[in-house]
């Protein structure tokens, strides 16, 4: 490493050297020899390496050019790793099922989340992501205020594993970081509805500090919210940012099913 081109801080490039690491994210992901994995970020290509010894399809994406040129050398004569030199925003995501296994870019979280998990909810199946603890956590707030995180654990089974050391990664950064585990749950109802259950998350989470009473009866009739409480066990004084994602899923199919469409938020 210390011949070959450093990575430097300014850029967000934080390698992942710590092979432990690197062997759970693989494993915490199921890679099997049927699968094509995404390695966003790939760098030097430490996970990269692991990773094309057992799928059937490996894609690594560098944004850095030179490192890229590093990674097509060093996987020319691998059949099944591909090399592409681009920013992942502007990489064209496989339309069929892939996973994930990555030390992602940290300045481009949110991007990479919307991608897999809202863009690509169809064929993304999940997998395990190196990122950092801050939005991490943020995740598994109690209180979800954004319509995003909503979405995803609607989607997903999120699992925070463990923290991670700035030592695993070359250079250190300076903030933690931490592995999730993102699995694709078996979804209730349609993908093609899947922007407008994010326009229902977000309609409602337009003030926060509402109750879940006041918030519905934007939506639904006094009765309708009655009913909807005691069928789902859901507290109607609570703030609405602390509905569980469950509970987000089923207001919107009762939505679907006793609110006239024009009356459906857009």
């Amino acid at each position: 490493m210390t011949k070959k081109k450093l990575p430097v801080r300014f850029t967000g490039q934080h390698f992942t050297i710590d092979k432990v690491l690197i062997k759970d994210a693989i494993k915490q992901a199921n890679i099997n020899s049927q699968d094509t994995v995404l390695d966003i970020g790939a760098g030097k290509g430490f996970l990269t390496v692991h990773l094309m010894k057992i799928a059937n399809n490996v894609v690594a994406i560098e944004n850095d050019i030179v490192l890229a040129q590093h990674l097509c050398k060093m996987f020319s004569d691998a059949r099944n790793v591909q090399i592409f030199g681009c920013d992942f925003r502007n990489f064209e995501v496989p339309k069929t099922p892939f996973k994930v296994v990555s030390n992602i870019p940290y300045g481009i979280t949110s991007d990479i989340f919307k991608i897999l998990m809202l863009e690509n909810l169809e064929n993304f199946l999940g997998g395990s992501i190196v990122l950092q603890l801050e939005p991490t956590q943020k995740l598994f707030s109690g209180k979800l205020y954004n319509p995003y995180s909503v979405f995803y654990h609607t989607f997903f089974d999120l699992k925070l594993f463990y923290e991670v050391s700035p030592e695993s990664f070359l250079p250190p950064p300076t903030v933690q970081s931490a592995l999730l585990g993102i699995k694709r749950k078996h979804p209730d109802f349609d993908y093609e509805l899947k922007i407008k259950y994010l326009d229902f998350i977000t309609y409602l989470l337009q003030k926060p500090d509402l109750s879940v009473r006041a918030a519905l009866k934007s939506i639904f009739r006094k009765n309708q919210v009655r009913s909807i409480s005691e069928k789902f066990g859901i507290n109607l004084n609570a703030q609405i940012v602390c509905l569980a994602a469950s509970q987000w899923k089923n207001c919107f199919l009762e939505m679907l099913e006793i609110v006239p469409k024009k009356f459906h938020p857009s």
